[in-house]
């Protein structure tokens, strides 16, 4: 009767070539392999019954020598009708398809077929063939892998339970991470999140490789994922690139899931039973629990992942920017006829060229910038009072400027002496006679405009006429202007043979005259 016992091929090599070459016994075979006699003799007896030739080529494949000496073990065709496995495997993916659902079927198809126990065996054995994995190899300061932590934290803020989500950045290449809390998963907190890594890092990596959350990639794709307008804006302004993983690919950032599992277990887990009454505190407990996470001997390796990140990584990171990028919301708006747009509630000032396009608003916390074909036309501090306005005065038509400027004696002085010494002792006495600055203002305005609609030799006439009748008004002057300025001489009558003239009507009177005497 044959064993069960199962012999590795490197010794069914060395015994075939210890019996068949150096014509050794089972005894001297099993004492110098470790193996008893019977075994031996049992895999030289496989050997030569399954009537192959010695010596073999060394070129045989291990699996060959396998089929020879274990026949019944594998090589042997099973009697069972294998079930199609790529076909089993695609009906798995159906929702509400499961293994029994097919062993049953495949069953009723060969019922001399598999158990249900060897048929699940087969497939986990079809299925490991399937999953090949890429080990990704990470150097010193190429990326930097961000997600957030799956479990929550619970702060007890005004005694009224709030939500805590834990941001995690780690380093592929030494595991060292960058851990915060977050009041939520908004645009508004996370895309600080980064920021404040890097200026925990100390520099920027060349790639930041984040999951896919909705406050960063606005439509995840493969090849061509839209982020959101600020996070590029970010990952621009610190000089790196944001690649996501692939949806449903945790692989991808396989170093961000297993920093999120060290982090559940390393700092939830000791939070426990840390009342936590805000988020400062929260902040200032996680940093803590952060840095003594990072001061952790590794297990298998010496150092700890503080020490491996400032001995290899951290003269790797490319320098940060001089000033720390802040976030900015995007939003769009159209320049109404009074040059200005509304955000918010309040009112921003563009210039007067923008009227009626739309343009791109950037907020921050400090300022509101305008975009207009990707050049800024406009920056603003922000207003925080709704129906507040604020202007530029150079950004405004010339006579919108003029208004604005307010009332300017010396400036009206000065042209109405450009135009002549009669408009400037009118205007001297407007000024005199006293008013209202603004009624003073139109006035004058109106009196210098009849040089451009008149000419200045006709207003410095109407002017001295003004000045003689003490009029300080402006319609008298636009009257005479508008006088001298029509011709003054008669024209000449018309004179032909139609036309009885002055004798006719003199001889006409004398006649009626002598027929009343009759």
């Amino acid at each position: 009767m044959l064993t069960s016992r199962r012999v590795s091929i490197r010794m069914v090599r060395d015994i075939l070539r210890l019996h068949f070459d150096l014509h050794l016994s089972f005894r001297q075979i099993g004492e110098s392999l470790g193996l008893h006699h019977t075994t031996v003799a049992q895999i030289v007896r496989r050997f030569l019954a399954s009537g192959q030739p010695w010596p073999r080529p060394e070129t045989v494949r291990d699996s060959e020598i396998e089929r020879w000496v274990y026949p019944t073990r594998r090589g042997r065709p099973r009697r069972a009708v294998e079930p199609d496995w790529a076909a089993i495997h695609t009906e798995l993916q159906q929702p509400g398809v499961t293994l029994p659902l097919l062993w049953l079927e495949y069953r009723a198809a060969h019922p001399e077929g598999s158990g249900y126990t060897q048929f699940c065996a087969h497939y986990r054995e079809y299925v490991k063939h399937l999953t090949v994995t890429l080990r990704q190899t990470y150097t010193p300061g190429d990326r930097c892998v961000v997600d957030d932590a799956g479990d929550t934290l619970t702060i007890y803020e005004n005694g009224r339970p709030v939500l805590g989500y834990l941001f995690v950045a780690p380093w592929g290449y030494s595991h060292y991470p960058f851990i915060e809390v977050h009041r939520d998963l908004s645009t508004l907190s996370w895309i600080p999140g980064p920021v404040h890594a890097l200026e925990f890092f100390g520099g920027v990596p060349r790639l930041i490789v984040p999951d896919n959350p909705k406050a960063g990639v606005l439509q995840p794709h493969r090849y061509e994922p839209r982020l959101h307008p600020a996070y590029q804006e970010g990952a621009a302004h610190d000089g790196c690139a944001i690649v996501p993983a692939r949806v449903r690919k945790p692989r991808d950032k396989a170093k961000g899931e297993a920093a999120v599992l060290i982090v559940e277990r390393g700092v939830l887990a000791a939070l426990r039973p840390v009342p936590l009454t805000s988020f400062a505190p929260a902040q200032s407990v996680v940093a803590a629990l952060r840095d003594r996470l990072n001061a952790r001997p590794f297990k298998k390796v010496p150092g700890s992942r503080q020490e491996r990140f400032a001995a290899d990584e951290q003269a790797t990171l490319r320098p940060l920017p001089d000033r720390p990028y802040e976030y900015g919301d995007w939003r769009t708006a159209t320049v109404q006829s009074d040059c200005h747009i509304q955000v918010d509630r309040a009112f921003y000032s563009v210039p007067v060229q923008w009227v009626g396009h739309r343009i791109d608003v950037r907020l921050t916390a400090s300022t509101v910038e305008c975009f207009a074909d990707h050049c800024c036309i406009a920056s603003h501090p922000r207003l925080r009072q709704p129906g507040a306005v604020h202007t530029m005065p150079d950004q405004l038509p010339p006579a919108h400027r003029a208004y604005l400027a307010g009332w300017d004696p010396d400036q009206v002085r000065t042209e109405a002496a450009a135009i002549g010494p009669q408009t400037r002792a009118l205007i001297e006495a407007i000024i005199a006679h006293g008013g209202v600055p603004e009624s003073i203002q139109r006035r004058c305005q109106g009196i210098l405009r009849c040089a451009a609609r008149y000419g200045p030799a006709l207003l410095e006439q109407a002017a001295a006429q003004a000045l003689a009748a003490r009029t300080y008004s402006v319609a008298p002057v636009e009257a005479y202007c508008a006088a001298a300025r029509q011709p003054t001489a008669r024209p000449t009558p018309p004179n032909h043979a139609n036309i009885r003239g002055a004798a006719y009507f003199q001889h006409k009177e004398e006649t009626v005259h002598v027929n009343a005497l009759d």
